[in-house]
């Protein structure tokens, strides 16, 4: 049996989705373009939270330990006993100072308010639209909790301005894009239609447009959201498609002319239903 290829995945996802966003944003320095932990709107940082930001940021750097030992051992060609193990990689959460944690706070306060719509119903209606959730990160900077990183601004912190437009998607999440309504479309239920490749170009456009509006601080699954997206898309062209056949079935009916294959075996399993109806409601009578 064939081994099975993992083309796609949400860690290499998630990798690109936040470097895509990071293209929208002013940060003070390169080392709080991450983040540990996602907080709410009216969320505080409290001793909780950097605790889970430690705990996070310790995960990572295990992670991080253990994939560099990994390399050397796969460059010094030492036997597969010496493999090094996840286990053999430690760190304390405790040892990580408070200003080492980088907080991701999901806020609207840099976003220019907008009457977008006559009943707003969310804090987003009431602002200018984003192509994604604004946020900002905080980090411990001489003893306080500052603003080291704002979503959406063009421009230094103080002389900036806000922008949705700046930025840009990486090369690599659009060929990711591509590649997953491609294999999306080589499924049984989907690859048989004539009108697959416009069922591709439809999805690929739909992410092209909600592909950075996943939002982290409530999933870490972007590869079922852009499937789903990918999905409804599909769905949508091949409603408009059996729409449009059946206006063309009319005409040729009314024309004289035989219908589509699909209108007559959709015809003749209805006879054959009612058939089928009618002979049990005799035998019942």
């Amino acid at each position: 049996m064939a081994k099975r290829v993992n083309y796609l995945n949400n860690k290499d996802l998630l990798l690109e989705i936040h470097k895509s966003k990071l293209s929208y944003c002013w940060f003070l320095d390169e080392k709080y373009s991450g983040y540990n932990v996602i907080i709410g709107i009216d969320d505080e940082i409290t001793d909780e939270i950097i605790q889970l930001g430690k705990e996070d940021k310790a995960k990572k750097m295990e992670k991080r330990m253990y994939e560099d030992a990994l390399i050397e051992w796969e460059d010094s060609g030492a036997k597969r006993s010496q493999k090094p193990k996840q286990n053999q990689f430690n760190v304390d959460p405790d040892s990580i100072a408070d200003e080492d944690v980088v907080v991701r706070k999901m806020t609207f306060d840099h976003v220019p308010e907008e009457n977008r719509k006559n009943k707003p119903k969310t804090i987003a209606d009431v602002h200018a639209k984003c192509n994604f959730p604004p946020f900002r990160h905080m980090a411990l900077v001489e003893g306080e909790w500052q603003e080291v990183l704002r979503s959406h601004w063009e421009g230094g912190r103080d002389n900036g301005h806000f922008s949705v437009d700046h930025g840009t998607m990486t090369n690599k999440l659009a060929k990711m894009f591509m590649l997953l309504c491609q294999r999306y479309s080589m499924r049984s239920n989907w690859r048989g239609y004539t009108y697959v490749d416009e069922m591709r170009s439809q999805a690929l456009l739909q992410l092209s447009q909600i592909g950075l509006q996943f939002d982290e601080s409530k999933s870490q699954n972007p590869f079922a959201y852009y499937t789903a997206a990918i999905n409804n898309s599909f769905t949508r062209v091949l409603n408009l498609e059996k729409r449009s056949q059946n206006i063309r079935d009319d005409l040729l009916i009314e024309a004289g002319q035989s219908p589509s294959w699909t209108r007559q075996l959709n015809h003749e399993m209805k006879m054959k239903e009612l058939l089928e109806a009618d002979t049990t409601q005799g035998k019942t009578d």
